[in-house]
């Protein structure tokens, strides 16, 4: 008698797969055989679970954005604090940066698929960051979309290229401890009252 199949299974492992294979090829570059045969899942079944390659990305990146959101939540109340949890989580899942990263070589400022469900992630990030404002935690001299951007930048950089953070600011975990702490300085002056 054969295996039992496990859906939910074939679907997780698919899932891992398409992470690392998006991570580290981008949508282009990324090959569906590849996912499959890291998988131990057949091509046919990504397409049936998951659609074409290019909504297989969507669905990799929106449930990593999920996640990320669910982890780090933005905290007007607590900035430094954010920036430290925002860093440690990207050191953590750096195919998340990757995975934004290859998006935009990718799309550009074109429309993006699932952008409205991303629009709603971004919206909820900034209407944070707008209590903020409005209790006086955090200046409102610059648009609460617009400091958003800039927090994550500022705290993400780092991350996305880790070769000039070397080149500029060193390699060695004391030179990494002090450009942490100069990023949440920076935060704390971009958004103070």
């Amino acid at each position: 008698m054969g295996a039992a199949r496990d859906p939910e299974a074939t679907k997780a492992r698919i899932f891992e797969a398409a992470v690392a294979e998006f991570a580290r090829h981008g949508i282009a570059g990324a090959r569906i055989d590849r996912i499959a045969a890291e998988a131990k899942a057949n091509k046919q079944l990504i397409y049936a679970y998951f659609g074409n390659k290019a909504e297989l990305f969507a669905i990799v990146l929106e449930r990593k954005m999920l996640h990320l959101a669910e982890a780090v939540p933005i905290d007007p109340d607590d900035i430094e604090g954010w920036i430290d949890r925002l860093m440690d989580y990207h050191a953590a899942h750096p195919e998340l940066l990757r995975l934004l990263f290859w998006e935009g070589l990718e799309y550009g400022s074109a429309e993006l698929p699932h952008e409205s469900d991303r629009q709603e992630h971004y919206a909820r990030k900034v209407a944070a960051l707008r209590d903020g404002q409005d209790r006086g935690v955090v200046t409102d001299a610059i648009p609460a979309a617009d400091l958003l951007f800039l927090l994550t930048a500022l705290a993400n950089w780092t991350a996305v290229v880790p070769q000039m953070r070397r080149i500029l600011v060193g390699g060695e975990d004391p030179d990494r401890d002090r450009l942490r702490t100069s990023v949440k300085e920076a935060a704390r002056r971009l958004t103070a009252r």
